[in-house]
């Protein structure tokens, strides 16, 4: 069950995840009114349509998203899905339709002058009057009543379930063409017609239990909004705050806050509720936890400390995600999150009773409250930055004290963390590292049963827990790691974990082999480090750095893969290349950007970012094409792989398309290193 409710918890995120799109529309238009006057234009018109249009169709975008989220290794035809069953329980369940099932007509009112007309009814004359006809039916199903996110939900689950289990059915010869996949939507249909007659006469005590349970929420006021803030924090090790979320956001027991916000038909000074508490704490909140567990971080590891609190608390300012930072102490003092959550209740309930609100369609953070500043919704956001102030303090000295008296091992304080022989806990700089790394970890390929991912963790099914070695996982770049019992296991990363995930599929499917050239090209960007340190101690030793060059036995001829002039390798600057350690080689200042295989070869890997390929000549030399120094941090912007891994290639194949203008305007060099990996002794000639 366990299992099941974190699965639909991550799910719930997919569809969530389009949130922002809508919300930059609305907020750019919000914005516009509010320097044109208070007066729409056609241009307000237009984002507004387009952002409303995402928060209408909600349950919808819930129904395939879900279906997507909760499928095994989904291709498309779970959200097809998902689909089919929301279309066939919202028709089967629209108010025409539950008349027709019931035996149930229409009833007559007569219209009074300015009277509204709803949805589902229709004017009619009645002997003379104008008279309005609303269906028969139960509240529950009135328009609209039943296209809500729950049942967006619930049909997501149904799409997900049916294509688990008949994706891959086989039939008979003579119905073979509806075998497999094809089947899913087949059966999903079925078995939503069967759901729709049960939810025809449960849906009536659902729907009155939700509103109930909606209106008592709000009934509580600060209570009820406390309460949610504090379990929203609680449920986070669990990742069940999603599904709580879902009943306070979206209109599943009535509330809609976010939608509501997000579109502006809210009520003011009531819409935003539950949602105007996050912002105090994750921008300003957490960060004070950050610096507080810094300043207590002991001498020899600040190095450590600052670089995982620092992007931690980045990430919760400006865009509200919080889970690289809590889960940096969460399990290293539990004590201390048992105080944020409290924290954070307390800011939700004083939020509720004071006159501000603010909503978000992404999460708590500076981007969306810049965003949502002129939303018609918005009352005195100015209040939320005094109030973040002070829970900058707040949070500073009260984590600060406590974790001074319990001497709490928060990050930087850890009695015995190993750490690699660079002393700063040897995380990855590549995503192919890292994953190499977490697999190792994890107890090696087999023991990964399954692997997901959400926003910022790994979700996996795991053969034998015991074998997690958390520590290693931490020193590989991991915030933290979640059992939350049986098979399952959960590494928080960051916002980069689909990167991370992706690189474990290739490792775990032969694509990727991270022992060879892989391995060598990430060492590029960590190894000037080791330079630069070398170079440091012979200038304190009071000698010179002197480089070691072995007798040629070995000459390799390559065509230049790139068009351009070549230099001698020690011309390049960058220690790592200039030096030697990477290999001989020679370099190429290019002119133009197309990477061509310099011989027939095999693709050993191509980096995940693009700016580098390896290279397994038919003697069996490895060659590296390196494009320009630092490119790595460009992540892949400006970068077009044309083959992979295993590929096999001819002299003068086209690898890699490079934008060199894109190279030049980020500030980095374009030269190109070529390099032999795998001999040391061989001479590079460009022929």
């Amino acid at each position: 069950m366990m299992k099941f409710l974190q699965n639909l918890g991550k799910s719930i995120m997919l569809p969530v995840a389009v949130l922002p799109v809508a919300a930059i529309l609305v907020g750019i238009a919000n914005w516009i009114i509010g320097i044109n006057d208070d007066q729409p234009n056609v241009v307000t018109s237009f984002l507004q349509t387009a952002g409303l249009a995402v928060l209408s169709n909600m349950a919808l975008l819930f129904a395939v998203g879900v279906s997507i989220g909760m499928a095994k290794k989904s291709d498309g035809t779970s959200a097809l899905a998902g689909l089919v069953s929301w279309l066939v329980i919202t028709s089967l369940l629209a108010p025409t339709s539950v008349m027709t099932l019931l035996g149930r007509g229409y009833t007559t009112s007569i219209a009074e002058q300015g009277a509204d007309i709803s949805a589902g009814q229709k004017l009619v004359m009645d002997n003379g009057h104008l008279a309005i006809q609303t269906p028969d039916v139960n509240e529950a199903f009135a328009p609209g009543a039943f296209q809500n996110a729950f049942i967006g939900i619930l049909c997501g689950i149904i799409g997900a379930l049916c294509y688990n289990r008949f994706k891959d059915v086989k039939l008979p010869d003579a119905l073979s063409f509806f075998s497999g996949r094809r089947s899913v939507a087949i059966v999903t249909a079925g078995v939503s017609l069967i759901v729709a007659l049960i939810l025809l006469f449960l849906w009536p005590l659902l729907y009155s239990g939700l509103v109930w349970f909606g209106e008592h929420i709000v009934d509580l006021g600060a209570v009820g909004t406390g309460l949610y803030g504090f379990f929203n924090r609680l449920l986070i090790p669990f990742g069940l705050h999603h599904a709580l979320n879902s009943v306070f956001w979206f209109d599943v027991a009535g509330i809609n806050d976010l939608n509501n916000f997000l579109s502006g038909e809210g009520t003011f000074g009531v819409t935003g509720q539950y949602m105007t508490g996050f912002f105090p704490i994750m921008m300003f909140g957490l960060p004070g936890a950050a610096l507080a567990m810094y300043t207590t971080a002991k001498t020899t590891r600040k190095k450590i400390a600052y670089g995982i609190l620092l992007s931690g608390a980045v990430s919760s300012f400006f865009v509200g995600v919080t889970e690289p930072l809590e889960f940096a102490f969460m399990f290293l003092a539990p004590f201390l999150f048992v105080i944020h959550a409290v924290f954070m209740g307390l800011s939700m309930a004083i939020c509720q009773l004071l006159p501000v609100r603010m909503g978000f369609g992404f999460s708590g953070g500076f981007v969306d409250l810049v965003l949502n500043w002129k939303n018609p919704m918005a009352e005195n956001p100015w209040i939320i930055i005094v109030l973040g102030i002070g829970w900058f303090f707040v949070y500073f000295f009260v984590f600060r004290w406590v974790i001074l008296k319990f001497q709490l091992k928060t990050p930087g304080r850890e009695d015995d963390d190993p750490v690699d022989d660079d002393g700063e806990g040897g995380a990855s700089t590549g995503f192919i590292g890292t994953a190499s790394k977490f697999i190792d970890a994890l107890g090696g390929k087999t023991n990964i049963l399954e692997l997901d991912n959400c926003a910022t963790r790994l979700r996996m099914e795991i053969d034998d827990t015991a074998k997690v070695d958390e520590p290693a996982l931490k020193r590989a770049g991991a915030a933290g790691t979640m059992k939350p019992g049986g098979h399952s296991v959960q590494v928080i990363y960051g916002l980069n974990v689909q990167f991370v995930k992706d690189a474990m599929e290739k490792i775990m499917s032969g694509e990727v082999d991270p022992t060879t050239v892989e391995a060598a090209v990430e060492a590029v960007d960590e190894a000037d480090a080791a330079v630069h340190a070398a170079e440091e101690q012979a200038e304190d030793q009071g000698g010179d750095t002197a480089v070691l060059t072995k007798p040629d036995t070995k000459v390799v001829t390559l065509q230049r893969p790139i068009p351009g002039y070549a230099i001698a390798l020690s011309e390049v600057p960058d220690k790592t290349f200039a030096s030697g350690m990477m290999g001989p080689g020679l370099a190429i200042v290019p002119t133009s950007g197309e990477v061509v295989a310099p011989a027939d070869a095999t693709v050993v890997t191509v980096f995940p970012t693009g700016h580098a390929v390896g290279l397994r000549l038919t003697d069996g030399t490895e060659v590296l094409i390196h494009v320009g120094l630092d490119t790595v941090k460009m992540k892949g912007d400006g970068f077009e792989p044309l083959v992979k891994a295993k590929d096999e290639v001819t002299a003068g194949q086209p690898l890699i398309n490079v934008d060199l203008a894109k190279i030049e305007a980020a500030g980095y060099p374009t030269v190109t290193p070529v390099v032999v990996m795998n001999d040391k002794t061989a001479t590079v000639e460009f022929s």
